[in-house]
């Protein structure tokens, strides 16, 4: 959406890597991890990592440690607008949660005519939270040390082992930090 899609050098997924990754062998461990990845794939996932997928992997297992119980779920779903390029991204999953298809950015992000896929994906994320709110139980198993069971969404959604493995492997006694944004 920023207008950078395509546009990543070797130099930008370096000081991405630098930047994000943990300390202090990240970036060499993201490059073994996918070693056919290029700027943008590498960009992409570290950012995500980052931002998104390993806060809420060490959320769970501290949960987890504490004797709660954790469901966790990532979208991969690809949003259908603009031909796909923006593949599972951030804030997909607003429009789909809240059943608002046809909110500013439902449309931007899933078009103007909603597909049978995306209504359907849509009414799962809200049985699965009104199930979760109401009883605890998200209607898959719970992710747990041994376990890592995640829901992945998609047009045929399933429960798997936690699909971004090589990443955790990454973040293995690593903890994510803040950092400034802008």
């Amino acid at each position: 959406m920023s207008g950078r899609y395509g546009t990543f050098t070797e130099e930008d997924a370096h000081a991405a890597l630098e930047l994000l990754a943990p300390q202090p062998d990240g970036a060499r461990a993201y490059r073994a991890a996918f070693p056919q990845a290029g700027p943008e794939e590498l960009v992409e996932t570290v950012y995500s990592d980052a931002l998104f997928r390993m806060p809420s992997q060490k959320l769970a297992e501290a949960n987890a440690a504490a004797g709660g119980i954790s469901y966790l779920f990532e979208l991969c779903w690809v949003a259908p607008a603009l031909g796909g390029i923006l593949g599972a991204c951030h804030s997909l999953d607003v429009p789909l949660a809240f059943g608002t298809l046809d909110s500013p950015v439902g449309i931007q992000l899933i078009g103007e005519e909603p597909t049978p896929e995306a209504s359907a994906l849509s009414r799962e994320l809200q049985e699965t939270w009104v199930r979760f709110v109401t009883t605890g139980d998200a209607g898959w198993s719970a992710h747990r040390p041994g376990g890592l069971l995640t829901r992945v969404l998609d047009i045929e959604s399933k429960t798997l082992p936690y699909p971004e493995q090589a990443s955790r492997q990454i973040w293995e006694g690593h903890a994510p930090t803040p950092f400034d944004l802008s």
